[in-house]
């Protein structure tokens, strides 16, 4: 044993006691006096006892990670579809002639998105990120493509809204030289609005079924459908609440024809989908919300149809749509974050798909992607 000067430093030591046992018998001992008793009465378990079949996740855990998306997620996604209706109806009341029906929408699309947007940024946790996602173009991405859309909506959305405020005001507003210029783009700015409030209300659709989340992935065919069916329901029904019942014919024949989409291709969604992909939309919280807003929707739209000339009906209707609207967003949202946490909703579809391609003679592959 070397020895150093530092040594007379040390406190002296006891004397070792002898080991006993070959080397493996004092580890197991080890092991035993960690875990319990040596007759195994008191021994704790490693791991928890579950039933796990090995092929399809690690001990039942998730196989695919859920998106960090919540409320205000799905505060946008309404908001969104909202403010994209309205900017198509406002379009529509201009060409035909119904101010009012025309400055509301135009009011309501630029409050929903800018309370949106808020959403949006909310849940980014941090605002400079939505301004990172404007630094390139992504034809690829809906999410970079939305952030182009929800950007060009709104400067069309603000220049229109600015117009009906100078109107409202009596062109106190003090534009000097900017009115002429101001007016000269308003039906320019209103076509933008339309066409993009028509992406707006459907690029969110797109974007949930982009993802590896198994209840949206499977219905990404219907669920731009079912968005802008959803819009139409909350644009129409927003109108319904705010314009004179002579000029809300269009806002409600739109929520009608928007009632008819949501019903259909909700069902035609969950038809195309794996029993098990489906089940979060039919079972639970989810479950219950999309149920209630089926109910709700049908009974907006009866009250749309048939409540036309009454003031206090219209406007009573039209709130249920825009809670019909409301919940299905956030049904649809955390349907699919409900959806993740059972791997057999990723392995079960995915190994049926796989199994129906070999049945059909596809033999040459043995990776099946959704649908």
């Amino acid at each position: 044993m070397s020895i150093t000067p530092f040594d007379a430093d040390r406190p002296p030591e006891e004397p070792r006691r002898p080991r006993s046992g070959t080397g493996r018998t004092r580890r197991r001992r080890r092991t035993l006096g960690r875990l319990g008793s040596t007759d195994g009465g008191r021994e704790q378990a490693v791991v928890e006892d579950v039933e796990v079949d090995p092929h399809d996740s690690y001990y039942g855990r998730p196989v695919v990670k859920a998106p960090p998306w919540r409320g205000p997620i799905a505060v946008y996604l309404f908001l969104g579809g909202l403010a994209g209706g309205s900017g198509m109806l406002a379009t529509g009341a201009q060409l035909t002639g119904r101010p009012t029906l025309r400055r509301n929408s135009r009011f309501v699309a630029l409050g929903a998105l800018g309370v949106g947007t808020v959403a949006l940024i909310e849940d980014l946790g941090r605002p400079e990120r939505f301004l990172h996602m404007m630094r390139t173009v992504k034809v690829t991405s809906p999410m970079s493509l939305g952030t182009w859309i929800l950007t060009g909506f709104g400067a069309a959305s603000g220049m229109v809204a600015a117009v009906e405020a100078d109107h409202l005001t009596g062109r106190r507003i003090p534009l000097g030289r900017l009115r002429p210029l101001l007016r000269a783009t308003e039906t320019p700015a209103a076509l933008a609005q339309a066409t993009l409030g028509s992406v707006l209300a459907s690029y969110t659709g797109a974007l949930l079924g982009d993802t590896a989340v198994p209840t949206w992935a499977a219905s990404r065919k219907h669920l731009s459908t079912l968005f802008v069916s959803s819009a139409s329901l909350a644009a129409g029904g927003a109108a319904m609440v705010t314009a004179p019942v002579a000029e809300s014919r269009p806002a409600r024949l739109l929520a009608a024809a928007g009632v008819v989409g949501d019903v259909t291709s909700m069902r035609a969604m969950k038809a195309s989908m794996h029993p098990l992909e489906a089940e979060p939309l039919e079972i639970g919280r989810p479950g219950t919300l999309l149920r209630w807003a089926e109910r709700l929707a049908v009974a907006g739209g009866i009250g749309a149809v048939l409540g036309g000339r009454s003031r206090v009906v219209s406007a009573a209707s039209g709130a249920v749509l825009l809670t019909a609207s409301a919940l299905t967003r956030f049904g649809v949202l955390e349907a699919g974050l409900e959806s993740v946490k059972d791997p057999r909703r990723v392995i079960e579809p995915q190994r049926a798909r796989l199994a129906a391609r070999r049945a059909g003679g596809r033999t040459d592959d043995s990776i099946t992607t959704v649908g």
